[in-house]
């Protein structure tokens, strides 16, 4: 990930990183599990579920927000994911749950992207996830994070919907590609397609944004 992350700033790719991670270790997912305590669920499979969770919730929510969702969705949008989940515990092969959360991912955030553009409303900025990340890095720190996730989400959300996907799956969650195969049910070689085509659009995409934001600084 940290070659593709230093197309926008080689000095502090891996800094956004870490603050990926940070923005989602404030979220306490007990919504999730409460509904699943209420749901009648074995044991075995409630544990299964609350393991996935605790492994895999960080990587779906900032998954999420790459992929699109509105910052004011991604609780409910994750919660959906695990839901799905929760009723394919039979079919999720063990040691691929993090392949099928993330396939899932996908087209929840398709649909939400699809229900905004119905909506007609204008996309919201990422304060509810930049409230996650309140405690660590210093000022300086938090303002330069937020440039990084500003710049590499305006590059995604100029990519057409599945290079930005293959992008995201494979550079930001490291899914691997027979992992991202399986995902989205797509043939491998597909998946390697995307994948380097998606490379040199972000290359480029990324090139204009950093020349535009260069060019805006007085």
């Amino acid at each position: 990930m940290a070659p593709l992350l230093a197309h926008l700033c080689p000095a502090s790719a891996a800094s956004l990183v870490v603050e990926d991670v940070e923005i989602c270790e404030a979220d306490e997912p007990r919504f999730v599990e409460d509904g699943w305590a209420r749901s009648g669920e074995p044991a075995a499979e409630k544990a299964r579920l609350r393991g996935m969770v605790e492994a895999h919730f960080d990587a779906v929510y900032v998954a999420l927000r790459r992929l699109g969702v509105p910052a004011a969705e991604l609780d409910d949008c994750a919660q959906q994911v695990f839901v799905v989940a929760s009723g394919k515990l039979a079919v999720i092969q063990p040691g691929r749950e993090k392949a099928f959360l993330m396939g899932t991912a996908v087209h929840v955030a398709s649909h939400a992207r699809r229900s905004q553009r119905r909506r007609r409303e204008v996309p919201e900025g990422d304060e509810a996830a930049d409230g996650k990340a309140d405690e660590g890095p210093q000022p300086d720190e938090i303002v330069e994070q937020r440039r990084l996730r500003a710049l590499l989400d305006e590059v995604l959300a100029a990519m057409p919907e599945e290079l930005r996907t293959a992008l995201v799956l494979f550079e930001l969650e490291e899914l691997t590609m027979q992992e991202i195969s399986a995902a989205l049910d797509l043939p491998m070689g597909t998946v390697a397609s995307r994948l380097r085509r998606a490379r040199e659009v972000f290359t480029k995409l990324s090139a204009r944004v950093v020349n535009t934001q260069g060019r805006g600084r007085p």
